[in-house]
Formats: C-alpha cells, sequence, structure tokens
C-alpha cells in the first residue's frame, strides 16, 4: 500500500511539473539563459510559487511601475546593451527598487540599482551637498553594469553575479566554498582526505566568527574551485535542514527567483492587452535626452527654457538635490525628455544665471 501511495505522489508531482511547464515558453527560458541557468530549473517548485504569488498579486503594480518609469527605461536598457550586459537585468533594477529613481532602503541603499554609499563611491557616483548620483539614471547604469561585469568575471556566471549584487561577493565565495566541499565528501565519503577537509572547515567556522580575514576564506575557495565538482543554482539554493546559516541569505534566494519571476511576467498576455500594449514596445527608442548646463543654474530656469514643468524635470533629475546644479561645475549633465531637446536647442541661450544674495549670520538672527 505505502509502494502504491508513493508511486501516485511521484506520478502527480511529475505531472505537476509538466503541466507548470507547458504554460512557459521560449522567452521565460530565454531569461534563463542569460542568466546561464539549465532551463529545467522552470519548474523548480520555489520559482512557481515565487512567480505564482507575483502573477496574482502584483500585476497591477507591475503595470504601474513600468508605466511611471516608461520615459527612462528605454536608455536604461541601452546602456545595457551598450556594456553587454544581459537584456534581462532590467529585472534586476525592478527587484532592487521597481525602477524608482529615489528609492531609499533601511541600509541606506538609494536609486534605482541601490548602490550603497561606499559601492557608490567605488564606482565613481558623487555624493555631496548638491548631488547624489545613486539616484542619476545614466550614471548609476553605467555604474552598476562595470560592478555587474566585475562580478560576472569573478564568478563566471550571470546568475552568481546577481546574486552577489545582492549579499556581497564575500557571501557567494563562502557559499560556492561549502558546496563543493560538501559535494566532495558527499562523493568520496567522509573519511577521505579528512584532515584537509577539517581544515577548510574549520576555516570557514573562524571567518563566520570573524577570527580570520577574508584572505583566509579565499584562499580556501582557491583550492577547491580547481576540483571537479562545481555547484549550480540547485546546489546553492538549497536549504539544508538544522542550519541556522544557509549556503545563501533566504533574501538573496528570494531574490533570483525575484528576477527571473519578474521577467517571465513581462511575457504573459495581460502585458499585450489594449491597455497596456504600449509597454510592449519600451526600449524600442530612446525618449530622454541630455543635455549640458553651467554650474548654479536653478532647475526652475531650466523648465521654464525647455517649456516642461518644473516638477517633471526635477523628477527626471533627482540626483541634483537642491535643484541647483553644482556651482563649481562649468558643465553638468541634466535629463529630459527627447521632445523637448530642438526646444531646449533653439532657446539655450537665453538661459538666465541663477543669481544669490549670501547672508553671514549675527547674533540676534533667527
Amino acid at each position: 500500500m505505502y509502494k502504491v501511495i508513493t508511486s501516485l505522489l511521484f506520478s502527480c508531482s511529475l505531472t505537476f511539473a509538466s503541466l507548470v511547464g507547458s504554460n512557459f515558453n521560449q522567452r521565460d527560458l530565454l531569461i534563463l539563459k542569460e542568466l546561464d541557468i539549465e532551463p529545467s530549473y522552470i519548474t523548480d517548485y520555489k520559482l512557481q510559487k515565487t512567480y505564482d504569488r507575483f502573477l496574482h498579486r502584483a500585476q497591477s503594480r507591475y503595470v504601474e511601475k513600468l508605466n511611471d518609469a516608461s520615459l527612462f527605461v528605454p536608455q536604461i536598457k541601452q546602456i545595457l546593451r551598450e556594456e553587454n550586459i544581459p537584456s534581462s537585468f532590467i529585472y534586476l533594477a525592478m527587484a532592487e527598487s521597481y525602477l524608482t529613481i529615489s528609492a531609499k532602503s533601511n541600509a541606506k541603499a538609494v536609486g534605482i540599482w541601490q548602490f550603497i554609499p561606499s559601492t557608490g563611491r567605488n564606482y565613481g557616483l558623487k555624493n555631496n551637498l548638491y548631488i547624489d548620483e545613486r539616484m542619476d539614471l545614466v550614471k548609476s547604469t553605467y555604474a552598476a553594469s562595470r560592478y555587474l561585469k566585475n562580478l560576472h568575471k569573478k564568478f563566471g556566471k550571470w546568475y552568481l553575479a546577481a546574486v552577489a549584487y545582492n549579499c556581497g561577493e564575500g557571501r557567494v565565495i563562502e557559499a560556492i566554498t561549502r558546496a563543493t566541499i560538501d559535494m566532495y565528501v558527499a562523493d568520496k565519503g567522509k573519511n577521505h582526505n579528512k584532515k584537509e577537509i577539517s581544515h577548510y572547515r574549520q576555516v570557514i567556522k573562524d571567518y563566520q566568527k570573524k577570527r580570520v580575514r577574508f584572505s583566509a576564506l579565499y584562499k580556501v575557495y582557491k583550492s577547491v574551485r580547481k576540483w571537479e565538482y562545481k555547484p549550480d543554482v540547485y546546489e546553492l539554493l538549497i536549504v539544508q535542514k538544522g542550519l541556522g546559516r544557509q549556503y545563501l541569505p533566504k533574501e538573496s534566494r528570494v531574490y533570483l527567483r525575484k528576477i527571473i519571476s519578474l521577467g517571465m511576467m513581462n511575457n504573459r498576455e495581460f502585458i499585450s492587452t489594449d491597455n497596456n500594449s504600449h509597454l510592449l514596445n519600451i526600449g524600442t527608442t530612446s525618449s530622454i535626452a541630455t543635455i549640458y548646463v553651467k554650474g548654479g543654474m536653478h532647475l526652475k530656469n531650466i523648465a521654464q527654457v525647455v517649456g516642461m514643468d518644473y516638477k517633471e524635470l526635477s523628477n527626471l533629475n533627482k540626483h541634483v538635490k537642491r535643484y541647483i546644479i553644482p556651482p563649481i561645475e562649468k558643465k553638468y549633465p541634466l535629463y529630459i525628455p527627447y521632445s523637448r531637446l530642438s526646444r531646449f536647442n533653439a532657446n539655450k541661450d537665453s538661459l538666465k544665471e541663477t543669481t544669490y544674495a549670501v547672508h553671514i549670520v549675527k547674533r540676534g538672527d533667527s
């Protein structure tokens, strides 16, 4: 009787997988291919659950955020193409910020690509009294592209670059090291090369407890990478019972599934309906232009010359903190709708410089 029940459950699970898999198409598989993930991962149970949750609970928000970002998404896609970053990484930006230029996290990450201050500085994004270029939609996208290419060069897989973008390359190195050692032991047995394995495991524990530097872990990582065992997405995302510290944090495991799910949602029928069909053409042509203005200019003056609403100009240029172009800059880039470029070129000579009054605070001033 037990064997009958087991076989029935097994056949049902296979049927479920095949039915679920049949709902997906080649464009969905292309997302996995771009991320260097095996096509069979499309039927992963936890991926299916994540995708199903987004499909049924987040459709309206998905469309709303794409509409909100429709003016500048083409520019982001164009930069990704220029930098040879897989097109699916637009969904990494969605997973990070839902394409909100001024998005901020509790960890002090800012912008579409959610740079923390230190990483932003490392990739050339200025942050001072006047500007925070983590919210510069062009400069931050180039910075994110360079960062992702560096991560890909280090790990060799785009999905690992995406995970490292979320939890840090140190955590991914630890995950690969631990998973490789576990695969080795599972294949060779506990007693094979026991002394070396014990030493490697101890280094990992000491690193986790901050008793040794990252260099000690990296030395182990370089050693085990020479082995024939190469953990893939299945091994790295597995949840091991009884362990408080998994290979990868739960947030990062969910993060990768979220990127894939957001990408697959763009292939569904609700995107191609009459109300949303315009979203299919996002990315075909650039719809914003870059102009250069003198330092010290106020966005209100620029908006008047361009002939657009001041708030609309400000929303495209959230990186300008105080609505004033940094005074020390001879020329500084701003973004306007492409449809306004000819008007700017025609009227830029009439752009008035902003004047300021300087008041030195005295005793008695309020």
